[in-house]
């Protein structure tokens, strides 16, 4: 089946190129220990690679395969290579998507392909839709066009691995090939063994999505009980029957990555060459990341795939890069619910570190258990356990605890006396926050404290504090007026605000 998919990829060459350009193999200007290439198929005419397999099935149908159309299963960008090559080759197109596809995916099919494309939106998942799409075209004797199990869409696909040597930027040591369905890692794959006998490949696939793993390890395709769709590109739950023999000769090692690592290579291809792929696209670079002081002195290569993504994503992968690149931690402290002891905790404990994250609502009289998000250097990270015990604090390692993922922040109101909640603007800059609790210190508590990273000049945050005595609070906040801190006091009746923070 190997040297017949290397047949589809020499064909494949006079079909793809009539379509679009190849795209550019760009080297990453940073100081990683190895040299690191990636292949830009976000510069692509759909800003994926799925086009390429798509437009080379659908180019050797018969003028009567086309004239009756064709259908097709997609959670995204498949279904916009099949849109364009509708529109290219003058045919009409259903595409059958889950209901949960996003907005900008399903209006980006309607784009591409107009007149000629037709979205019919069913089930929750990839598998309901295509097997919508497949019991369509028996019915209706249509040609399906898969994804990633058929051999002209590999071949098409194999077109990447073509340009890669054709760049004149090899030979290369190390692939590092994202997985999902298979077609795109058994082509690849295939070329550049071909090209490069000596090349080591590594099959790269999210963590709860390793179904190529999976089908190795059991000697065929097996489904997944369960597939995390972050990196929703190469979120299958089953592969190929044509695509799992190939990727098992030709793909020496299979690794798996987490969707904090993948959100840590998206942060360094938007720092270096300001580009922000889809998940499943950084998914390789991911990979070499894991395994950079194991690569030194080698050349290694890798596809961006895809930059089709969400924006409203964006949120969640700015969280989780600082974990995946280790140089953010979530620790949950255990320090005595008095006035001046978060002040302690950053002073005495958390010196040197940024604040990225601050959770906390008052649960008890004696204790407290704030939560902080630190940044720093990874050595300092380290070393950073060692500092909090020798100022006697009290710390726990909360990073992927669920509470802390989805800001759940504990509050009891009944335990707050003559309470005044104020929305905050500091500069962010290291120490703001130190700089704000050293200036209120005294007769005020802090009760609640809500406040995260989010890039922009100005941090907020919602802060409440309570006082002993009416008298002290209205003292507090006529100082507060008077300061120079930029702030917004909440107007509503102090029990209202309280519980609708305390929910």
């Amino acid at each position: 089946m190997k040297d017949q998919l290397i047949r589809e990829i020499l064909l494949a060459r006079q079909r793809v190129y009539s379509l679009a350009s190849a795209t550019p193999l760009q080297e990453l200007d940073i100081q990683l220990g190895f040299d690191c290439f990636i292949k830009r198929e976000d510069l692509s005419p759909i800003y994926a690679y799925k086009w390429r397999g798509a437009y080379n099935c659908m180019a050797q149908l018969s003028p009567e395969k086309l004239e009756r159309g064709v259908v097709t299963a997609s959670a995204g960008n498949h279904a916009q290579g099949v849109a364009l090559s509708a529109k290219k080759l003058g045919t009409r197109a259903r595409i059958y998507m889950p209901l949960s596809t996003p907005q900008m995916k399903q209006q980006a099919v309607k784009r591409i392909g107009g007149d000629q494309v037709e979205v019919h939106l069913v089930g929750d998942s990839y598998d309901e839709a295509a097997a919508e799409a497949k019991r369509v075209s028996e019915d209706d004797g249509i040609t399906y066009i898969h994804a990633y199990d058929d051999l002209h869409v590999m071949g098409g696909q194999g077109t990447i691995a073509d340009e890669i040597v054709l760049s004149g930027k090899g030979p290369f040591d190390v692939l590092f090939i994202q997985i999902g369905g298979g077609g795109l890692a058994a082509s690849v794959a295939t070329w550049l063994k071909q090209m490069y006998p000596s090349i080591k490949v590594i099959g790269v696939e999210g963590e709860h999505q390793a179904s190529m793993a999976a089908a190795v390890a059991e000697g065929k395709p097996v489904a997944l009980d369960y597939v995390d769709v972050f990196c929703d590109g190469t979120a299958v739950k089953q592969v190929g029957d044509l695509t799992y023999p190939i990727c098992r000769d030709v793909i020496d090692e299979f690794m798996t990555v987490t969707n904090d690592e993948v959100s840590a290579a998206i942060e360094m291809l938007w720092n270096t060459i300001r580009v922000i792929p889809e998940p499943s696209g950084a998914m390789g670079l991911a990979a070499a990341l894991k395994r950079q002081s194991k690569l030194k002195g080698k050349k290694v290569v890798t596809i961006l795939c895809g930059a089709n993504m969400d924006f409203h994503q964006l949120g969640r992968i700015s969280d989780a890069s600082g974990v995946g690149s280790a140089t953010q931690r979530y620790l949950r402290f255990h320090i005595k619910e008095q006035s001046g002891e978060l002040l302690r905790l950053l002073e005495d404990g958390l010196d040197g570190f940024n604040i990225v994250d601050f959770q906390y609502g008052k649960t008890d009289g004696v204790d407290s258990w704030p939560i902080l998000g630190v940044q720093g250097g990874s050595e300092a990270l380290e070393q950073l356990p060692l500092q909090l015990k020798a100022a006697n604090i009290e710390f726990e390692e909360v990073t992927s605890s669920p509470d802390v993922t989805f800001r759940v922040i504990p509050f009891q109101a009944r335990l707050v006396e003559h309470p005044y909640f104020i929305q905050l603007e500091f500069p962010e800059r290291r120490g703001a926050l130190h700089d704000f609790l050293n200036s209120v210190r005294g007769d005020a508590s802090i009760c609640y404290f809500n406040y995260q990273y989010t890039g922009e000049r100005v941090g907020r945050a919602l802060i409440g504090f309570e006082f002993p005595s009416e008298e002290l609070r209205q003292s507090f906040v006529e100082g507060m007026s008077s300061g120079h801190w930029q702030f917004r006091a909440f107007q509503e009746l102090p029990a209202d605000a309280l519980k609708r923070i305390a929910g």
